[in-house]
């Protein structure tokens, strides 16, 4: 549609339309304009464009929210559509303003962050589920959304998140389990943040992090190790009156060279649990609470991680494994345990137990 006096005076006569008070007519009258941008839109003038925005927008403004969702379903996706028009659609009621908040291209930043600022979560949900939304736009959802909105928002691959968004991702998703797989299955987390849930998760999700441990390149390891930033944990609690003691205990050991795995193992039999974990984390360099945190809640898979990156071999692990769970099942799944352990490889314990290890890096206290 060219900038012609013929096409003008067919806009006028729209405008004057619009006066309209009949609502019925006013519907008839809003399609007729509609179907006229659609047809023409690829040859709008600035001043066509603007003369649509008049018109459409008048005669929504009186019509039920049935025919403005219509319309904003209709006009989500043109990349010409009125601007002022969208603006408002996006305002309105949360079922108008979803098809554009969630598609149009023609809201700016700007134009989103007056939506995410104000409104409320249904609002935010939408705007969550745009392509290439951009880490402005996403750090105020972080910060303003609820976990549901939150989760929408993770699902979104190419929605960007800041690093300091990730990592309150990651601190809110350790609270709340529903958020578990939305993080971990988000392929763009950064990887040390995602090793930082592996505590958190239940096994099939843990076979996902170590899965992607093996899979990143020397190159992408270093640089994760490299940028991953102290993050305070202090969850666990206080460190045990006899650490102390312990520590000396094992330090003396350690000088005499007499330190060994069968040390480890008198120490589980005859109950010298702070003696054991300091021994662990000595031979495996890790810190003590991410040891204390194995032991304490029975971390199976976690210990084959420590103990294959340690290169203890597989009947140390399973004598460890059946003294700390100390129960009547764990003799009977001797052999489960046995191939969990078989199936883990070391280049992939190794990566993973890296991740741990920037906690005692970094002075930080394992989650």
């Amino acid at each position: 549609m060219t900038d012609t006096p013929s096409n003008i005076s067919k806009l006028a006569q729209l405008i004057s339309l619009a006066q309209e008070p009949s609502s019925v007519k006013r519907r008839e009258l809003l399609r007729e304009v509609t179907d006229l941008f659609f047809a023409t839109s690829e040859h709008q003038s600035a001043r066509e464009l603007e003369l649509f925005d008049d018109v459409m927008m008048d005669l929504t403004r009186e019509m039920e929210a049935e025919v403005r969702a219509a319309l904003s379903e209709r006009i989500a996706d043109a990349a010409q559509a009125p601007v002022g028009l969208v603006r408002s659609l996006a305002n309105d009621e949360i079922a108008v303003a979803a098809p554009v908040l969630s598609r149009s291209p023609v809201l700016t930043d700007s134009d989103l962050l007056e939506v995410v600022n104000k409104r409320g979560q249904d609002y935010l949900r939408a705007v969550s589920r745009r392509v290439d939304l951009s880490e402005t736009v996403s750090d105020v959802i972080v910060e303003r959304g609820d976990d549901t909105t939150l989760g929408v928002l993770l699902q979104n691959e190419t929605a960007v998140l800041s690093r300091r968004s990730a990592e309150t991702v990651v601190d809110r998703a350790t609270a709340n389990p529903d958020l578990h797989e939305a993080v971990i299955n988000r392929h763009s987390l950064p990887v040390d943040l995602l090793n930082e849930m592996y505590f958190v998760v239940e096994a099939r999700l843990r076979e996902t992090i170590t899965a992607r441990n093996a899979a990143i390149s020397p190159a992408e390891l270093t640089t994760a190790l490299e940028t991953s930033r102290k993050r305070i944990a202090t969850r666990d609690g206080a460190l045990p009156p006899d650490l102390a003691e312990a520590e000396r205990y094992v330090s003396a050991l350690v000088s005499k060279k007499q330190i060994n795995p069968s040390v480890l193992v008198s120490f589980l039999r005859f109950g010298e649990r702070t003696r054991f974990l300091v021994a662990l984390a000595q031979l495996a360099d890790i810190d003590f609470n991410t040891a204390r945190i194995i032991v304490d809640r029975k971390e199976v898979d976690a210990l084959a991680v420590v103990c294959k990156a340690a290169n203890f071999d597989r009947a140390l692990f399973l004598t460890f494994t059946l003294l700390i769970l100390d129960d009547d099942l764990a003799m009977g799944r001797a052999q489960e345990y046995g191939a969990l352990y078989n199936q883990l490889t070391l280049e992939t314990a190794q990566r993973t137990l890296r991740f741990w290890r920037i906690r005692r890096d970094t002075g930080d206290v394992a989650a």
